[in-house]
């Protein structure tokens, strides 16, 4: 750190770093004593420096709290959406725990403890994932990695355990929205029995490298087999995914969707709609019926502006409940006047 280098090469003895608040813990280099405080803290402390003659600085053992809960957030060095390469596909997909991971680590490092040490990035939060996706497997064998996908991202949390909304870390902090977490925390259990999945296969896939307008020629060296893409016009928004995003919209927009049931054979599932701001949302049909002869039903998603105007972008959500399931979408949409 330089803060520290620089203190200590001017005969200091410690370092107290204001900043915006966050959870990740970072060790001071060569056990050189430091804290961070949040800039209300640290105007607090330089109000008293400033008002004292001999301020004086209490070192202490630092404490773990045992049974205290901690509100989740989404760390400030996460990656946020949207997604530049394919605006209409959200990005991320979920949110994992990464920050202040206890893990192991070469007996060299030297702020190890025993080969074990505190660690925060995305390295921390994969294994998470790929866990829980194992778990998955193995509980649902025949499900493709498009299942998956849509299990997580369809069941995973948007609150904390008090049922407050997650909060994004950064400058400034605020509420987080599907490009801070895409459907939001990941949750084992409840993508254990999602109820419904947007699945896809080959098929959709070569669909989706058509829509972004790939030729024939290249998709056929990728799938390895002849592939011609359709006369028509393909659009990105009809990809079987988990989401909703409309980086566009000037118009009444269509796009479709395809579920598959995964509960049970007899099922009844209504929709639910929460419209992000300045648009109106419908879905047709708004009642889907499954049975042991009807696992997988389409539906149409109707997305339109209420004003002509230039916005950034509104989120919302699609959801389809059966009193035991809530198999959430989020929706981010931004209209433009074109």
């Amino acid at each position: 750190m330089t803060a520290v280098s620089t203190v200590r090469g001017a005969g200091g003895v410690g370092v107290i770093v204001a900043k915006n608040a966050g959870d990740a813990l970072s060790p001071c280099s060569d056990n050189f004593p430091c804290i961070e405080v949040d800039y209300e803290i640290g105007t607090q402390i330089l109000n008293y420096i400033r008002s004292t003659r001999s301020p004086m600085v209490k070192l202490e053992l630092s404490r773990t709290l045992v049974g205290k809960h901690i509100s989740a957030n989404i760390a400030y060095f996460s990656s946020r959406g949207p997604n530049s390469i394919a605006p209409a596909i959200l990005k991320p997909d979920v949110a994992a725990p990464g920050v202040n991971i206890l893990a192991a680590t070469s007996p060299l490092n030297r702020v190890a403890d025993s080969g074990f040490a505190m660690f925060s990035g995305t390295s921390m939060a994969t294994p998470h994932v790929s866990g829980i996706v194992a778990l998955l497997i193995a509980l649902h064998p025949d499900w493709s990695p498009a299942a998956i996908r849509s299990s997580l991202v369809t069941t995973a949390w948007r609150n904390d355990t008090s049922g407050l909304p997650l909060f994004a870390e950064g400058s400034p902090r605020k509420l987080a929205d599907p490009f801070d977490y895409g459907g939001g925390i990941i949750n084992p259990n409840g993508a254990a029995d999602p109820g419904l999945i947007y699945d896809m296969g080959m098929t959709e896939y070569v669909l989706y490298l058509c829509a972004l307008s790939y030729n024939s020629s290249s998709i056929s060296i990728l799938t390895g087999q002849p592939t011609e893409c359709p006369i028509e016009q393909l659009s990105i928004l009809d990809v079987n995914l988990p989401s909703i995003t409309i980086p566009s919209l000037s118009s009444s927009t269509k796009l479709t969707r395809t579920v598959t049931n995964v509960g049970a054979p007899n099922a009844v599932y209504k929709a639910v709609i929460d419209p992000p701001l300045g648009t109106e949302v419908s879905v047709r049909p708004a009642i889907l019926v499954f049975n042991s002869t009807t696992k997988s039903m389409s539906f149409t998603v109707t997305v339109s502006p209420t004003h002509q105007i230039n916005t950034g972008y509104y989120f919302g959500s699609l959801s389809w409940m059966d009193g035991v399931h809530v198999v959430r979408s989020p929706m981010s949409v931004r209209t433009q006047v074109t």
